[in-house]
């Protein structure tokens, strides 16, 4: 719905020293309109002006409040830079605002506000000038995000950067006994449990899990009904977990090549990867996939895989066949010009999107978040651009670069029409970027560190995950943005360390996960109430979160992970599991 301002009010009426009931119904009208514009008081105050991510304005701020914060508030720019408000708009607003609070109105407050604000503006200080020295020219002459637009520099090599790697089975087992058995019709969430959370901020004397389990559990009802711990043998620090397109097998990191267990939270070394029988919960394979599971989701026939620590002749991103177990083809960080964080699709698995970063703040794969834990501690004041690399998945050539605002993402989600793709970075802020032209359609900022994101079914917002990734990971909200303003509408409370947030299959409920707390958080989608939390057994750490549906014949397959919609399900579409 629109709001823009229509109506106009002479500043004779409002110098005219007592208004007209007419008059005075006119101006608050204006104010009315101004605080509902598009770019008005409403989107931080609420429409009611009972306070959003702004405070309450029930106290009757006067047009001198007003002033006083456009001036001094950085906040406040946007409302400087999209309205400028005179003086009259400044009365008017005042206005209308006491009309929200049930405040008495005054036919003589408008003169009495524009002398006041004379008097301010007239006693305002004026602009000082200070030296400045050399470093302050060189601060200065930083380049802006405009400026790396227009030098970008193609990262990735030319032509096809195909590369393979060649699995190897490090030990197989017996699947062992069903732990639950799925009912035809029903559609169940996966969830893989570490050993690294952190329930001690909330309380004392707190005990992690012995090892990692997978937990399954009723999509409907939101409730546990089977779990498996894994042998203390094959423990690691887990991160997430995927699932097959059939829904048949899961997979999650395993312990270190050679046996070797984890036993901190280094990510930066090599791992073993297990599938997992969905059924029983119990590893079938231990395969040795040429580095360590960060992130993983359906694609086409595959699995498709990014990794933290790469082996020598690991790769950055592949495409894994569950059928056979065999990596079918992929891409190194050296052919893409820089290191490959994580990697996504659109819902058409059309294109593979990677998440780049430069090379050149610590050794090895850490590069990325050492720079944005540099830059969120003082101790660095710029860092090289980060990237997207657009690829063709069956050549694996890199189509297009989009350099991002900020620093270090991690996070990216493309809209279901292919137009638009909204990336989530560390450095506190979300971007929607034009998927043809490259063009940044609005950056804005976030919580504290976001990381996980996704968009609602009608897809008019973005949830945002503030994790509080490279700031100590005690952020526990969760940010809810307007697509089409960029603008943040709620901050919604939660758990610590909030990591992923993901729509379900049914289009109406976003689901968090708690590294910290070792749970789950269940929100509406449109009323943003706190519907349900699921602990984890042990509350171990949560991270990744996958929904698998059986249909009539019991035959099962995944419909959502952390990448996309699947099996012919996307709420956006409106193609949605009503449990």
């Amino acid at each position: 719905m629109g709001r823009r301002f229509l109506l106009g009010i002479p500043s004779f009426l409002l110098l005219s020293g007592t208004l007209s009931a007419q008059d005075l119904d006119s101006l608050v009208e204006r104010g009315r309109e101004l605080f509902n514009a598009d770019i008005g008081c409403w989107v931080c105050h609420s429409e009611t002006g009972e306070g959003l991510v702004g405070p309450s304005l029930h106290f009757g701020p006067t047009p001198v409040d007003i002033f006083d914060q456009l001036e001094s508030n950085p906040i406040m720019g946007v409302i400087v830079s999209e309205m400028n408000p005179s003086d009259d708009d400044l009365v008017a607003i005042s206005m209308y605002i006491r009309t929200l609070a049930g405040l008495p109105l005054d036919s003589g407050f408008p003169q009495e506000w524009l002398a006041a604000l004379a008097t301010v503006k007239a006693n305002q200080a004026e602009e000082l000038e200070f030296a400045k020295t050399p470093r302050d020219l060189q601060v200065e002459a930083i380049e802006t995000f405009a400026s790396v637009q227009e030098t970008w520099t193609r990262r990735a090599k030319e032509g096809s950067l195909t590369s393979h790697y060649q699995t190897q089975v490090v030990a197989t087992w017996d699947p062992g006994e069903p732990k639950f058995e799925p009912q035809p019709g029903k559609t169940y969430f996966y969830e893989n449990v570490g050993t690294t959370s952190s329930p001690s901020v909330l309380f004392d004397g707190y005990q992690p899990p012995e090892s990692n389990q997978i937990v399954v559990g009723d999509a409907e009802t939101q409730e546990i009904i089977a779990s498996y711990m894994l042998p203390l043998n094959l423990r690691a620090v887990v991160h997430t977990s995927m699932m097959s397109p059939d829904g048949r097998y899961a997979y999650i990191i395993g312990a270190r090549p050679g046996g070797d267990i984890d036993t901190t939270t280094n990510l930066s070394t090599s791992a073993t990867f297990l599938k997992i029988d969905a059924l029983t919960l119990q590893p079938v394979k231990q395969l040795s996939i040429g580095g360590r599971l960060h992130h993983g989701q359906v694609f086409r026939d595959y699995v498709m895989i990014d990794y933290f620590a790469r082996d020598p002749d690991g790769l950055a991103i592949a495409l894994l066949d569950p059928e056979t177990d065999e990596i079918v083809s992929g891409v190194k960080d050296v052919d893409m010009g820089g290191y490959v964080y994580t990697a996504w699709t659109d819902k058409d698995y059309e294109y593979i999107y990677a998440l780049m970063e430069p090379a050149g703040y610590a050794p090895g794969r850490g590069t990325g978040m050492v720079s944005a834990i540099n830059m969120y501690q003082g101790r660095l004041m710029a860092a090289r651009p980060f990237w997207v690399a657009k690829i063709d998945p069956d050549t694996w050539t890199v189509l297009q670069e989009y350099p991002i605002p900020g620093y270090r993402p991690n996070w990216l989600i493309i809209d279901s029409a292919k137009e638009y793709m909204y990336v989530v970075n560390s450095m506190s802020n979300a971007t929607k970027i034009n998927v043809e032209t490259g063009e940044v359609v609005w950056t804005n900022g976030t919580g504290i560190g976001p990381y996980g994101a996704s968009l609602n079914s009608d897809e008019t917002e973005l949830w945002i995950a503030d994790k509080g990734e490279a700031a100590h990971h005690l952020g526990r909200t969760i940010t809810v943005m307007d697509t089409e303003s960029g603008h943040a509408t709620e901050t919604l409370y939660g758990a610590y360390k909030v990591d992923h947030v993901l729509l379900s299959p049914n289009g109406k409920e976003m689901w968090a996960t708690s590294n910290g707390e070792g749970r789950i958080f269940v929100y509406d989608a449109e009323t943003k109430e706190l519907i349900k939390i699921i602990d984890m057994p042990g509350n171990g750490d949560a991270h990744g979160l996958i929904w698998v549906h059986y249909d009539e014949e019991g035959e099962s397959r995944t419909v959502r992970d952390q990448g996309n919609f699947h099996g012919s399900i996307n709420p956006a579409d409106g193609l949605i599991l009503d449990y």
